[in-house]
């Protein structure tokens, strides 16, 4: 689904809009290049994004409505429902169907991240070819399989990869805020997409946690090689986390596929235990970032050395910006690295703070 001038944008995200499981929705809200005119969710219906998620200048004002229909009747019609939700396990959920189906046969194109593929369901294959619509299934994996091979990065290149303390801790934001700011310092930048919303938003990649086991560090491989060939700042998105019993194995293909340069640790104070796992007791409990800086370092070295550059800090869960400062300053003094919260504060200084650091180790 490459961004189109023509298309205009509703979100699902029933139920769960602004919270972690929404992730898909806010990062489509904040960096798609084709405008959402509303974002359907029942329990917030009469709001505005921004009432929701605090101001931003790309989203104030988008209403959220309880309906599909109520979406319809805007005056700049929809013509793309994404579903901005991501369940644990990506399945669909038995609620969704109607209005999925519903919005296929009013010809609107129907974007998901799930791994039950709507296309291959025949209700909603009908629905769409009633309405003449579109159904994209971002989690397909690509025809292309292969294992790594180890290729060396071209020359002049420099490989970022987000890691995190957990899944749905704001990799892919981080990713595209690097990017973005090395670009407003006059750098050739690419993210390389590889789960559903980054693919929403550049139109390319592939994401990662459905490719077989065999192929997935081949799969970043030859994705690195790309956004290498696209920039020269190649920032991969990362996936799940090292020490998460359920998603440990796609970061783990990340590292050795990228076999990046640097790593940047994303990590949010104030949270305890993995995200949608919170009650599995001690095997959920997220470990200290210092644990987790030693851990990503030991797993690369296997394979290729890498190094933690930085740490950016989801500060979230604090309203005060001061106290989030506070815990950036702390962070920084107690792992010795550049820290910054670069979705709240902006990415230019935490940028800079890595390029100064690569070069300096290189």
């Amino acid at each position: 689904m490459v961004p189109s001038p023509e298309r205009r944008i509703v979100i699902l995200s029933e139920g769960a809009f602004g919270e972690d499981a929404s992730k898909t929705a806010r990062g489509v809200l904040r960096y798609a290049s084709d405008p959402v005119v509303a974002v359907i969710d029942s329990t917030k219906a009469g709001r505005t994004v921004d009432q929701v998620l605090g101001h931003r200048p790309r989203y104030d004002g988008v209403p959220i409505v309880a309906s599909l229909a109520e979406a319809m009747a805007l005056p700049e019609r929809p013509t793309t429902l994404i579903l901005g939700l991501a369940p644990a396990g990506g399945k669909l959920p038995e609620s969704w169907r109607a209005m999925i189906a519903e919005a296929l046969r009013r010809g609107l194109d129907v974007a998901a991240g799930l791994h039950s593929f709507l296309s291959d369901d025949p209700e909603f294959a009908a629905a769409a070819a009633q309405g003449g619509a579109k159904i994209y299934d971002f989690r397909r994996p690509p025809e292309r399989m292969e294992v790594a091979t180890g290729r060396p990065h071209l020359p002049g290149k420099h490989v970022l990869l987000t890691v995190g303390t957990d899944c749905a801790v704001g990799k892919m934001g981080v990713s595209m805020e690097l990017a973005l700011a090395a670009r407003d310092v006059g750098e050739r930048a690419v993210v390389v997409p590889t789960g559903q919303t980054g693919m929403m938003v550049e139109g390319w990649g592939v994401t990662i946690d459905r490719v077989a086991g065999d192929f997935i560090a081949g799969t970043v491989e030859w994705l690195t090689e790309e956004g290498e060939k696209r920039a020269d700042w190649v920032i991969v998105e990362g996936q799940g986390s090292l020490d998460h019993f359920a998603y440990s194995s796609v970061t783990l293909g990340l590292i050795h596929g990228a076999r990046p340069h640097g790593m940047v640790m994303v990590h949010q104070p104030g949270r305890a235990m993995h995200h949608a796992f919170e009650t599995r007791g001690d095997i959920a409990r997220i470990k200290p970032l210092q644990a987790m800086i030693r851990a990503h370092e030991a797993i690369a070295d296997l394979v290729e050395p890498s190094k933690v550059v930085a740490i950016a800090l989801n500060t979230s869960l604090y309203e005060d910006e001061e106290v989030a400062k506070r815990l950036i300053a702390e962070t920084a003094a107690a792992t010795g690295l550049p820290a910054d919260d670069p979705y709240r504060f902006g990415g230019v200084p935490l940028f800079e703070a890595i390029r100064a650091r690569m070069k300096t180790e290189a």
